[in-house]
């Protein structure tokens, strides 16, 4: 199945979009810092993408194949794990900034970790006023689970734009992707912050991988 099978409506494949954000990721990306609270975030001087999504659903590989690297972020050992907003900085010069922020879902975690994550998730996204757009990231194996619902009442109430992107589409079979697709897609609809169109990925087949940068790049733009 092709990233095409999935594009119409009101977005559609842009080529010179598309080859532009392949240049620009081609070039410099670099990482900038991480933020375990709101005083350590960078100076609010370029435009924000952030990513979110369960732990374990796969944005470290979705985030090295965007940057077209191996290791640009790190995969944790333990879902979970990281608690911090991790910044790269694209383009030099400075084009805009991709926001690595933490997992959510971890079961094991103890409340007052989880506490922290809310916080600092919460008041990142109510308050950052270089937030372009966000990215939620689904696992195309179990589509939208009570926590990506939560999450996604979380972006409709701080007002942020999102775009749901289905990971790992790799992972399961044509049908069973057709049907996760058209349910995310029902899903989405119900949410006001939500772009209604849902992307669909492999980071290890490069699915919508080039689509996907397209996108980053215009909203970059807004």
């Amino acid at each position: 199945m092709d990233a095409q099978d999935y594009l119409g409506g009101k977005e559609e494949r842009d080529e010179a979009l598309i080859e532009e954000a392949r240049k620009l990721f081609s070039g410099p990306v670099t990482f900038l810092k991480s933020a375990p609270d709101l005083k350590f975030l960078p100076d609010p001087t370029a435009p924000e993408i952030a990513f979110c999504g369960r732990s374990n659903v796969g944005k470290s590989s979705l985030l090295n194949a965007l940057t077209g690297r191996k290791a640009i972020a790190r995969t944790s050992v333990t879902p979970g794990r990281t608690q911090e907003l991790n910044f790269f900085e694209v383009g030099e010069p400075l084009n805009f900034r991709l926001v690595d922020m933490p997992g959510y879902g971890f079961a094991k975690a103890p409340l007052a970790i989880v506490e922290k994550w809310r916080r600092l998730v919460r008041d990142y996204l109510r308050g950052r006023v270089v937030l372009k757009r966000n990215l939620l990231l689904v696992d195309s194996r179990h589509g939208v689970k009570a926590v990506d619902a939560e999450m996604m009442k979380m972006l409709d109430e701080a007002a942020v734009g999102y775009r749901i992107v289905l990971t790992k589409a790799d992972k399961i079979k044509a049908t069973e992707l057709e049907k996760v697709h058209a349910e995310t897609l029902a899903e989405a609809r119900k949410h006001p912050a939500a772009f209604p169109f849902v992307h669909v990925t492999s980071s290890e087949k490069g699915l919508g991988i080039a689509e996907l940068r397209a996108a980053v790049l215009g909203d970059s733009r807004l």
